[in-house]
């Protein structure tokens, strides 16, 4: 079994026995990085959230680094103001890194952002080093936050993409 399909399976455990109380929730996730002429290595994501797996944190440990930060679950009611945090070492709106079918042209916008991409996860962590990782998530079930698990990506600046899953 290779170490997704592993990371993948742990997920889907963690997910099933998510801690609940007061809409406190936290889970688990895997995935790898795919770096060209190498083998893959895995990566181990943990997060918690305090309103349902809408807001919170989120921590992936890499075989060489530790990147943590804050996670928001897109809604149409987010205000953009409150996604200032996702921007920070990237550029605002990552309009060099294109969304889910791209965001089009004029770059970002709070309000037709939150609608277009209501459901999906984005995610700023950061090394001690001051490294910054970027994630994008497709929920499962967006009505269950973090906790109805999705698929996604995420990208260390300068350097490669991991394929992730909660």
């Amino acid at each position: 079994m290779n170490t997704f399909k592993k990371w993948a399976a742990l997920s889907a455990i963690a997910g099933a026995t998510v801690l609940l109380g007061a809409c406190a929730s936290s889970g688990m996730g895997g995935g790898e990085i795919n770096v060209k002429g190498e083998p893959s290595k895995p990566v181990m994501f943990s997060w918690k959230s305090n309103d349902g797996g809408i807001t919170g944190t989120m921590v992936a440990t890499l075989p060489d680094a530790t990147y943590q930060g804050r996670f928001f679950q897109i809604t149409q009611q987010t205000q953009s103001d409150s996604l200032a945090p996702l921007w920070v070492g990237w550029s605002r709106g990552w309009n060099d890194w294109p969304y889910w079918g791209g965001y089009g042209p004029g770059g970002f916008n709070g309000l037709q952002f939150t609608t277009r991409y209501s459901g999906k996860v984005l995610a700023n962590l950061q090394s001690p080093s001051g490294q910054y990782m970027r994630c994008r998530l497709h929920m499962m079930n967006p009505r269950e936050g973090m906790s109805g698990g999705g698929v996604g990506e995420c990208e260390i600046a300068n350097g490669p993409t991991i394929q992730a899953q909660f």
